[in-house]
């Protein structure tokens, strides 16, 4: 995602919430409706105040999207990125600059148990739904069709339209994570807000305090980033989910709106305290506008390096120097011929370094994109890894 500034079947259960707190409200009816109209997929009865011939349109364009993410992208990138995967991995995934992108995780990581965002944009509300008229909800539903025709056409979404998600009668992220499970095979069981406390746990919110919290707009988590028109309460998201068929685990994708500068990550803070507690993980993150570069950036790079043991990216992901002195190899696919400028570019010498270590390596084929083309629209993508351990 482009960053700103850079088996047993058991009885289907919502996982508790951590002991001593309360297990929060639970939007999964708002969450099976917003399945049911902006995602195209379940069972939920549409209300009155739903048209349905707006929604007939809208999942015209979007399952025919959809089904050519699958028949296209995902038969390349599939069995491409499960090759790339050695056994034995954890199955927590870490995505910092994630945007709305669950869509990516999943492809990447499709076997994963836990998966958590972090972007600058937040979760949104997903109540607004239950009392959208017809024009709101045609006006809504194209600007999800905007938004994530770039996640379903070029595996990517601009800065543009991730702030464009923080306001409206739909909730944005939530819209993209819903449309990600319904291409996947999944399906949503429940889904809950919260905020970090600071000891990294998880706090619930109960619907006294969504309630207590109506009044209290949620803060742009960047100056220069959209301001969101919905409550603080619905900042961060816990999504359940499971596959269609009900065989399988249920699974967890929490996102964190969060700025990631070191300006706003304290060493100690909520979010790297969570973060940690997730143990040995593995990572992604494309598109990231070069931030993982950048000296304002270095503690979630840090804590990536001390915590994940494999990452897939693009050239947005960990410097060579960075990564080598950490004790990470990194072999790469595609061809890398210099990173993409924006407003400037970002550092030449690390640009040098990939450059450097693409020339290096086998010219190995890459035919799908991942994230950023590099400076000559070539396609790319980067593992970063722990060395196997030698055996005696």
């Amino acid at each position: 995602m482009l960053a700103a500034l850079c088996i047993l079947l058991l009885p289907i259960r919502t996982p508790a919430a951590p002991a001593g707190s309360s297990p929060g409200e639970d939007f999964s009816a708002d969450a099976k409706l917003l399945y049911r109209v902006v995602a195209c997929s379940g069972d939920a009865a549409l209300p009155a105040n739903i048209d349905r011939t707006v929604v007939a349109r809208h999942c015209r364009l979007l399952k025919a999207r959809m089904e050519r993410y699958r028949r296209v992208y995902l038969a390349r990138a599939k069995p491409f990125l499960a090759a790339l995967r050695p056994k034995g991995l954890p199955d927590t995934v870490v995505y910092p600059f994630g945007g709305g992108d669950l869509l990516a995780a999943l492809t990447t990581y499709p076997d994963a148990r836990r998966i958590t965002t972090l972007s600058l944009e937040l979760s949104g509300d997903p109540r607004r739904i239950t009392k959208i008229d017809s024009q709101q909800l045609d006006q809504s539903l194209d600007a999800v069709d905007h938004g994530i025709g770039g996640l379903l056409a070029a595996n990517d979404s601009t800065s543009e339209s991730l702030k464009s998600t923080q306001q409206g009668e739909l909730p944005g992220q939530l819209s993209y994570f819903l449309v990600a499970l319904a291409v996947h095979g999944f399906e949503p069981v429940a889904l809950r807000y919260f905020h970090i406390q600071p000891d990294g746990s998880l706090h619930y919110y109960s619907a006294a305090e969504v309630h207590a919290m109506e009044n209290r707009l949620a803060a742009a988590r960047h100056g220069k980033w959209t301001s969101p028109d919905f409550s603080e309460a619905f900042a961060n998201s816990e999504l359940v989910f499971r596959s269609l068929d009900g065989r399988g685990p249920l699974r967890i994708h929490r996102h964190i709106g969060a700025n990631l500068r070191d300006d706003s990550l304290r060493p100690d803070g909520p979010i790297l305290s969570y973060l940690r507690s997730q143990g040995r993980v593995v990572a992604m993150t494309k598109a990231a506008s070069y931030c993982l570069w950048s000296p304002a950036f270095s503690r979630i790079r840090n804590y990536l390096l001390a915590n994940m043991v494999f990452m897939i990216s693009d050239a947005t992901g960990i410097p060579p120097e960075i990564a080598h002195r950490a004790g990470f190899v990194q072999i790469t696919y595609g061809k890398f011929q210099g990173a993409m400028c924006f407003d400037d570019c970002p550092s030449p010498e690390y640009s040098k370094q990939f450059q450097a270590l693409w020339a290096s390596e086998p010219q190995r084929k890459l035919d799908f994109r991942y994230g950023y083309v590099d400076a000559k629209s070539s396609d790319h993508l980067l593992v970063t890894r722990r060395p196997p351990v030698a055996t005696p």
